[in-house]
C-alpha cells in the first residue's frame, strides 16, 4: 500500500503552496505549521515533507524554529530540506530534530561532497531531491535550470549507496492535473535499488490509486489536501488501509 507523506512549504514561517514551483505564484494556507503537523498527525500520518522555500531561494535554512518545534511537539518524523548546502546547515537540520535531510541543488554543484555525506551519515538520513523540468534538474528553489539530466544525477551517486530519491516533475507540481505515472514507472524500471517517491501533480484520491497502482511505495501530496481535493478523512483512510489496496 502506498504511503502518503503530507508537505509543508515554508515562507515567512507561512504554511504555503508554489504553483509549478513560481514564488510569485503562491498561496498562504495557514499561518500556523504546528497546528497543520497535528491536524496530519491526528489522521495516523508518521512522516511530514517539510520544505523550507525560504531557505532554498537564500542558499541557508531560515526556518529551522518550526522544524524544531514539529519535531518536538508532535510524534511526526520530519524529512527536511532548503538551504542544505554544508555540513553546518545539515548538521543545524538533524540538531533540529529532522529525521532525514533532502539535499537536491548541492548534490548538482559539490557532488563530492553529496557523496561524502551519503557515506558518512548514512542512506536512512540522506534523501536525494531531485527536482526536474523536462527532464532536466532545477536547482536553489527551482530558480535555476541545470545542463544536468535527471537520470544521470540519480545513476552518480548509487554506487555512493543513495538508496531513496524525491523526483519533483516542477511542470505539475501545484497543479493539481495529475502526476507523471509514467515518469516514475520509467524511473522505477531503470533503477530498481532506488526508492522514488513521487512529487507534484496529485490532485485527488484517484491519482494517489494511480500512482499505487504502477508500484510507487510513497507519494508526497500538498495542494491537494489543503485544498480539500483529499479530505482528512480520505487521508485517515488510506492510512488504515481502508481505500486503497
Amino acid at each position: 500500500m502506498i504511503r502518503i507523506i503530507p508537505a509543508i512549504d515554508l515562507i515567512g514561517g507561512k504554511c504555503v503552496r508554489l504553483s509549478q514551483g513560481d514564488y510569485a505564484r503562491g498561496k498562504i494556507y495557514n499561518e500556523n505549521p504546528l497546528d497543520v503537523a497535528r491536524m496530519f498527525e491526528d489522521c495516523g500520518i508518521s512522516m511530514l515533507h517539510l520544505v523550507d522555500l525560504d531557505g532554498a531561494r537564500s542558499g541557508s535554512p531560515a526556518n529551522l524554529g518550526i522544524l524544531e518545534t514539529i519535531a518536538a511537539r508532535t510524534s511526526l518524523k520530519v524529512e527536511f530540506g532548503g538551504g542544505l548546502k554544508d555540513e553546518t546547515a545539515l548538521e543545524s537540520a538533524f540538531d533540529a530534530g529532522a529525521c532525514r535531510a533532502i539535499c537536491g541543488s548541492v548534490a548538482c554543484s559539490a557532488p563530492e561532497l553529496f557523496g561524502a555525506w551519503l557515506h558518512r551519515y548514512g542512506s536512512d538520513r540522506l534523501v536525494l531531491g531531485a527536482d526536474a523540468r523536462d527532464g532536466m534538474v532545477a536547482v536553489n528553489g527551482w530558480k535555476d535550470n541545470t545542463s544536468v539530466k535527471l537520470e544521470d544525477l540519480l545513476h552518480t551517486f548509487l554506487p555512493e549507496g543513495l538508496r531513496t530519491a524525491i523526483v519533483t516533475d516542477i511542470s505539475r507540481d501545484g497543479m493539481l492535473s495529475g502526476p507523471s505515472v509514467e515518469l516514475y514507472i520509467q524511473l522505477m524500471s531503470r533503477f530498481p535499488e532506488l526508492e522514488i517517491v513521487a512529487s507534484g501533480g496529485v490532485g485527488s484520491l484517484k491519482d494517489v490509486e494511480a500512482l499505487d497502482n504502477a508500484g510507487v511505495a510513497s507519494v508526497i501530496v500538498g495542494k491537494a489536501l489543503y485544498e480539500g481535493r483529499i479530505s482528512m478523512k480520505e487521508l485517515a483512510a488510506v492510512q488504515e488501509g481502508s481505500l486503497i489496496r
